[in-house]
């Protein structure tokens, strides 16, 4: 099998392409050929120890994938050989071969493309569990989302209007603007690279402009840094702010607003929403599959590497430059 490994700490170009044994399952586990993994943010940071999960090196970066059911080990029940399968792994995606939980597998519809697949229960997970379990988003409300063309925000704006929201979709440039309506957001605006005090002021003002005088219902917060505390400002009375990532920093957010507006800061932890709860994952990712069959959803892949190349991929991701999705390809 063949393996991109990350080695030491360090950024995309530390990895190395290796050829290396096979793996065998063990008892519980399941060995996937992988077809396609999906890039997300935190394998920017986990190849630079900046994760909170640091697994043991040498490993290949790349928590979601899609393949096939080669092999199972002792006590495996619910796949088989031979079976279309998307699975969480937490890393080891950058190769053409992965051991996985078996626990942490769901079979995948006939119809579903390995690379839709691939692509698919990071970003609509996180989402869906955000606006339906942490924010319980209302047809007829409004929603801001930060870092909307990003993989978790376009799942966001999906799923915003699935739920019967007005979405307004914030993003950092024209071309990112372009690509939230054309996913199905109502409004777009455009915030600066970087904010000092003055300028969040105007991108506060901006929200309610957009939004109306009473703010919006729900801010999802994939950015973080200094464009939290504005989007807080815009909170309607009783609104809710999901706090789901910080590339741009971890922001600092003055609690007397939550007293002035009775509204909520609520964290999204999807990951260990799954463990805790897998009953109602399950059920997410039910919901998930049928809102997929019935056109609602689709993951918007705007670029795709073959596993040689996929350095160049995180590079992508860590500069903030991904439209939708991006995949790397084992085929």
């Amino acid at each position: 099998m063949k393996a991109l490994l990350s080695t030491a700490p360090g950024g995309p170009e530390t990895l190395q392409l290796t050829e290396m044994e096979t793996p065998s399952p063990g008892k519980g586990q399941v060995l996937i050929r992988v077809h396609a993994t999906g890039v997300n943010f935190p394998d920017t940071l986990m190849i630079r120890d900046l994760y909170q999960f640091k697994p043991q090196r040498p490993y290949a970066p790349g928590g979601e994938i899609a393949g096939e059911v080669q092999a199972v080990g002792e006590g495996v029940s619910n796949v088989k050989v031979g079976d279309r399968v998307l699975a969480l792994t937490g890393h080891g995606g950058f190769a053409t071969h992965t051991i996985a939980d078996a626990a942490r597998i769901v079979p995948i519809p006939d119809a579903m493309p390995f690379e839709d697949a691939a692509c698919f229960i990071f970003t609509y997970g996180t989402s869906h569990h955000a606006l339906k379990d942490r924010a319980h988003l209302k047809a007829g409300e409004s929603l801001l989302i930060l870092g909307a063309a990003g993989g978790v925000g376009a799942a966001a704006i999906e799923l915003g209007k699935a739920a019967g929201a007005r979405v307004i979709a914030a993003v950092s440039s024209q071309d990112k603007a372009d690509f939230c309506k054309e996913i199905g957001a109502d409004d777009t605006l455009i915030y600066p690279r970087e904010l000092d005090r003055d300028g969040q002021k105007a991108f506060s003002a901006q929200i309610k402009e957009i939004a109306g005088p009473e703010g919006v219902n729900v801010v999802y917060d994939a950015v973080g840094g200094n464009y939290a505390e504005p989007a807080v400002r815009a909170l309607a009375w009783e609104g809710r702010f999901l706090v789901v990532g910080f590339p741009a920093g971890i922001p600092s957010i003055p609690l007397n607003l939550t007293l002035l507006k009775g509204c909520q800061i609520v964290g999204v932890f999807w990951g260990d929403s799954t463990r805790r709860d897998p009953k109602g994952h399950a059920q997410n990712v039910a919901e998930l599959f049928e809102m997929y069959k019935k056109g609602q959803i689709k993951p918007r892949i705007s670029a795709r590497f073959p596993l040689e190349r996929a350095a160049e991929a995180l590079v992508m991701m860590q500069d903030r430059k991904v439209l939708g999705k991006v995949v790397v390809t084992m085929d």
